[in-house]
């Protein structure tokens, strides 16, 4: 069967497929072998297959997509293969993905990343989550797009307080027709890409055309989460439709700016939708070169007020999961984590996020304060990610 329990904490860290393998099948009894100068134990003792699976087909165990997971990134996951992986215990789960983490990353480098509302409220979209919608009755009052002074400004700020990521957004269903604001947006692209920071935009939908603007602009990353699964997304949203969330994101490529896409917990959501939004993402030709997780802030007004939080398992096996399937993704803590502890923080970082949101707000919504978060990263004794860094394995070590 796919789902070995006994096989489970079995995790083959960066190598060679060829290498690895060879390495397990020479291992005696106790099932150890070295991994960038640690020894990997099973909790069973026993050597589970690890035999690759043949290119272009679903692996036949949990140790073989663990195989996949450590080397090239596949888009053939099986939601069965990402939801045995979900479903593991927790610590099993935990520790496969440090394993996946650390063989891509340096695990102790986390990237600081500033998200600034341009343009705030009034939107005509029905997202029962948000406090921007015109069509809730919340304290966000509608205000016009920010001048490219103050933009800049906020960016330099950002960058002064150890920000190597600057993000703007807008409350909007799409850019359309917005062709005044849109060359204002251009225009603080240039300048904030200018200071030798990543840019990020999310502006809703975007045309092709739009898209190349934005990238000749100087644009890193565009941001259009999916914010949940296929089948959850109509009883959150109704006024746009998930197919024209993957357009959007196929425009982005197409232009050749990586994409930032991922979801909500908290949303009403169930552990199949959470499992199908990371098959959605894991499947896609190219995975996100981002992954924000966020956690629901419930909105007094908006539909899902009085929601329950979700725990630090829920966002933590999600973290792991995405980790896993998507290992050369940078994993963003995003909306929420204001309601974790430091200790839940580090379990997410563990888990393999690589990337927080400072400044005390995330577009509308509280958020550490960056004084918290210096202390944070003097705790776990983390480090910034550059700006632009790519995944650097020659450095981890496990």
């Amino acid at each position: 069967s796919f789902f070995d329990p006994h096989a489970t904490s079995m995790l083959l860290a960066r190598s060679s497929t060829t290498a690895v393998a060879g390495a397990i099948r020479g291992c005696g009894p106790a099932a150890a072998w070295a991994v960038r100068g640690a020894t990997v134990l099973s909790s069973s003792g026993k050597v589970p297959d690890v035999t690759p699976a043949p290119a272009g087909e679903a692996p036949s165990s949990l140790a073989q997509a663990m195989i996949h997971a450590s080397n090239e990134p596949r888009s053939n996951w099986t939601r069965e293969e990402i939801a045995a992986i979900y479903k593991q215990p927790f610590t099993e789960l935990l520790f496969q993905a440090a394993a996946v983490h650390r063989a891509n990353f340096d695990p102790l480098e986390v990237q600081r990343c500033t998200l600034l509302s341009i343009k705030t409220g009034g939107c005509t979209e029905d997202c029962k989550y948000c406090s921007q919608s015109a069509r809730y009755s919340t304290d966000v009052k509608a205000s016009p797009t920010m001048a490219v002074d103050e933009v800049v400004a906020a960016a330099r700020r950002a960058k002064e307080a150890g920000s190597t990521r600057f993000c703007m957004g807008t409350a909007w269903r799409e850019l359309g027709g917005k062709k005044s604001q849109f060359s204002r947006i251009l225009e603080m692209v240039k300048q904030v890409r200018g200071m030798g920071l990543e840019v990020c935009c999310t502006l809703g939908m975007v045309s092709e055309d739009q898209a190349k603007q934005l990238k000749e602009a100087g644009l890193s990353a565009y941001n259009h989460n999916l914010d949940t699964s296929r089948e959850h997304y109509p009883n959150v949203i109704t006024t746009r439709t998930y197919d024209d969330r993957l357009e959007t994101i196929r425009n982005v490529r197409k232009a050749g700016i990586t994409v930032c896409c991922g979801g909500i917990l908290g949303i009403g959501e169930g552990v199949d939708d959470r499992i199908g939004l990371l098959h959605e993402l894991a499947t896609m030709e190219t995975h996100p070169e981002s992954v924000p997780v966020n956690s629901l802030v419930a909105i007094d007004g908006t539909p899902l007020e009085g929601s329950d939080p979700v725990s630090i398992f829920e966002v933590g096996r999600t973290i792991a999961t995405a980790r896993i399937v998507m290992p050369k993704s940078v994993v963003r803590l995003s909306a929420g984590r204001l309601s974790f502890t430091e200790m839940d923080q580090a379990v997410m970082f563990m888990a393999g996020a690589n990337s927080i949101f400072t400044g005390d707000k995330l577009l509308t919504t509280p958020n550490p304060e960056a004084d918290e978060d210096s202390r944070l990263f003097q705790q776990l004794d983390l480090k910034g990610r550059p700006a632009f860094a790519p995944g650097r394995p020659d450095t981890a070590t496990l």
